[in-house]
C-alpha cells in the first residue's frame, strides 16, 4: 500500500474521532441521558435514546433510497416530531437542509429550488399542493410525505411517507465520512428587500454558535423548553431547540406559538425555558389566560429577532417577577446568535442588545470600515467561526457582506463606554424626512409609554414636501381609545420636531411573519397610495 494512501486512510480515522458534527451532538447526549425525555409532540414523548434510534432509522432510510452526502433537500413544514427527525437524519448522512418558511407561495419556493438545486422536497401534507405546484417540471430525486399517520403508511404518486422510509431500517448510526467544515443547512434570507440569498452554515459554524449560547444564555440540562416559533427560522433552530439536544434538555414543539398554547403548555408541562419575539410576549400579556395559569414554573425568558419595546420588558418583569430575561441579538449569517444583554442588565442597560456573545468579536464602523468612537452611530460588524461560509451561488454579495474582513450586519448602532452595544435600527427602516435621518425605533418607544397602546410600528411614506414621512401604525389594548391627536401631543413633548409623527392610523393586527417580526415592506406597500389627508 502507498504511503499516501496510508495517510489518507489515517487522516479519515482521525477526523472520525475528532469530529463534532450536529449528527455526533445528538448521538453523545443519547449515550449521556437515555432515559430522560428528550422530546414532546402532541401525545408523543421520546427518551433521548428512542429520539437517537429514530433519527438512525430515518437516515439508514434516507440512504437506503439513494440520498446522498452533499444532497440538498428542502424541507417546508410547520414545527413538529418529523421536522426533528429530517433534520438530524440528514446532518447524519452529511446531506443539507433548506428549512422553507412554509408562508411562500409556489413562485417564491420555486425560485429556492432553482437557485438551491434541490435534488428532493420533504413536506407535510397541508404543504404539499404549495411544493407540488413549485416543482413541476423540475424533476425532483425526491419526494417525501411528513406527518402521515403511522396506520395510514402511503406512497401515492411520486410521494412516499417518511414513516415508510423509516420502517425496518437499523436504529445504528450510519458510517458516513462528514468533516466539521461540511456544509449542514443553507438558510434563506427573508428577502424583504431583493431576491432571498441562500446563507451556507457549516457543522462548524453552528456547533460554534451552540456553545455561545449555552454559555452566554445560561442554559441547562435540566430545563424545561418550549419550542413554537417556526423551526426553519435560525432563532429557534439554532438558538434553542439544537442547543437543548446539545446538553440534554427537555423539549415541548408546539405546532403554532398560539398565546393560549404556550400558557396552557407553561403549566401543563412545568415549562421554565420560553423563547419569543416581542410581538409573542406581547400577545401573551394580553391574553385573558394570563393571569389565570400558573406561570410560576418560567425562570428563564428570551427575546430576540426584533427590538424588544422597553416599556414591555417592565410590564414583563413586573407581572413574571421570578423570570430572568435575556436579550438575544444576531443575525442569520451568523447563525444567528451575536449579543446578549444578561438578566442583571435588562434594567441598568435598557434596551440595550448586550455584549458580544462568546465567540464573538463586535465592532462599530464608518462607511470607510474604520472603527467609531463610543456612543456614535455606525455598523455593525462581527468576526466569529459562527459566521456563514457564504451566499450560495452569490460571489458578489458574499464579498460585500465580508468587506474590510470583518461580517456586516446591516444594523446601525453603537457601542456605549462599557462595550455594551445599542441597535438603532436597520438600514432600511431608517426614515430620512426632510434630509434628516429617524430612527423608527426610537419614535416606537415614546408611543409604547402611551396608556392604552398595545402594538406600534413606524414606518415611512412617500410624501410630497418631505420626501419621506413619520407614520404611526397603531394596534390599541382592548375597550382603549386613543386619538391621533393625543399620539401627536405625547410625542411632541419627547421628541424633536422632525420625528414626531406626520401621520397617525390605527389597526386591528400589524402583519407579521410566522416568526413574529412585523412586516414592515407589507405596511409600507400597504399605505402607499393612501390619501394622507385622512389620516
Amino acid at each position: 500500500m502507498e504511503l499516501n494512501q496510508i495517510d489518507t486512510e489515517l487522516d479519515r480515522l482521525i477526523n472520525r474521532v475528532r469530529r463534532n458534527t450536529l449528527g455526533d451532538l445528538l448521538t453523545r447526549t443519547s449515550e449521556r441521558y437515555p432515559d430522560k425525555n428528550a422530546i414532546a409532540y402532541r401525545s408523543e414523548r421520546l427518551t433521548y435514546q428512542e429520539l437517537d434510534n429514530l433519527v438512525n432509522q430515518t437516515a439508514n432510510g434516507f440512504l437506503n433510497i439513494g440520498i446522498k452526502k452533499g444532497d440538498k433537500l428542502i424541507l417546508v413544514s410547520k414545527n413538529s416530531l418529523d421536522f426533528v427527525l429530517v433534520t438530524y437524519a440528514l446532518a447524519k448522512i452529511g446531506a443539507v437542509l433548506i428549512p422553507v418558511n412554509y408562508m411562500l407561495t409556489s413562485q417564491e419556493i420555486r425560485y429556492i429550488l432553482e437557485n438551491s438545486m434541490a435534488i428532493g422536497v420533504m413536506a407535510s401534507t397541508e404543504f404539499r399542493d404549495v411544493v407540488i405546484a413549485a416543482a413541476e417540471d423540475k424533476n425532483l430525486e425526491h419526494y417525501i410525505a411528513l406527518e402521515v399517520v403511522p396506520t395510514e403508511v402511503e406512497s401515492s404518486g411520486q410521494w412516499i411517507a417518511l414513516n415508510q422510509i423509516q420502517s425496518n431500517q437499523s436504529s445504528t448510526m450510519p458510517e458516513v465520512e462528514i468533516y466539521d467544515d461540511d456544509l449542514a443547512h443553507i438558510l434563506y434570507t427573508s428577502g424583504t428587500e431583493s431576491k432571498p440569498k441562500g446563507v451556507m452554515l457549516t457543522h462548524k459554524s453552528i456547533v460554534s454558535e451552540y456553545v455561545s449560547t449555552i454559555i452566554d444564555c445560561k442554559m441547562e440540562s435540566h430545563d424545561i423548553s418550549i419550542h413554537a416559533l417556526p423551526l426553519y427560522h435560525s432563532a429557534q433552530l439554532h438558538v434553542f431547540l439544537g442547543p437543548s439536544i446539545y446538553i440534554g434538555s427537555s423539549g415541548v414543539i408546539l405546532p403554532s406559538a398560539s398565546p393560549e398554547l404556550i400558557l396552557e403548555t407553561i403549566e401543563k408541562e412545568q415549562v421554565t425555558q420560553l423563547f419569543c419575539p416581542p410581538t409573542v410576549w406581547i400577545g401573551l400579556l394580553r391574553h385573558p389566560d394570563f393571569n389565570k395559569r400558573d406561570l410560576s414554573s418560567l425562570k428563564k425568558g428570551y427575546y430576540g429577532a426584533a427590538i424588544m419595546p422597553m416599556e414591555i420588558i417592565k410590564e414583563l418583569t413586573e407581572r413574571l417577577p421570578q423570570i430572568e430575561l435575556w436579550n438575544c441579538y444576531g443575525q442569520t449569517e451568523v447563525a444567528p446568535l451575536a449579543t446578549v444583554l444578561q438578566p442583571k442588565d435588562q434594567l441598568r442597560k435598557l434596551g440595550s442588545a448586550g455584549l458580544p456573545s462568546l465567540n464573538v468579536q463586535t465592532k462599530i464602523i464608518d462607511a470607510n470600515g474604520e472603527e467609531v468612537a463610543r456612543g456614535i452611530v455606525g455598523e455593525i460588524v462581527h468576526r466569529t467561526p459562527h459566521a456563514m461560509t457564504g451566499y450560495l451561488y452569490a460571489t458578489e454579495k458574499t464579498k460585500e457582506a465580508f468587506k474590510h474582513g470583518w461580517f456586516h450586519s446591516g444594523d446601525l448602532g453603537f457601542m456605549d463606554e462599557e462595550g455594551y452595544i445599542t441597535i438603532v435600527d436597520r438600514k432600511k427602516d431608517m426614515i430620512i424626512t426632510g434630509g434628516v435621518n429617524v430612527s423608527s425605533r426610537e419614535v416606537e418607544e415614546v408611543i409604547y409609554e402611551i396608556d392604552g397602546v398595545s402594538e406600534v410600528a413606524v414606518i415611512s411614506v412617500p410624501d410630497p414636501y418631505w420626501g419621506e414621512a413619520v407614520t404611526a401604525i397603531i394596534v390599541l389594548k382592548e375597550e382603549n381609545i386613543v386619538t391621533k391627536q393625543q399620539v401627536i401631543e405625547y410625542c411632541s413633548g419627547r421628541l424633536s420636531k422632525f420625528k414626531i409623527p406626520k401621520y397617525v392610523d390605527f389597526t386591528d393586527v400589524l402583519p407579521k411573519n410566522p416568526s413574529g417580526k412585523v412586516l414592515k415592506r407589507s405596511l409600507r406597500n400597504n399605505y402607499e397610495d393612501v390619501d394622507f389627508s385622512t389620516l
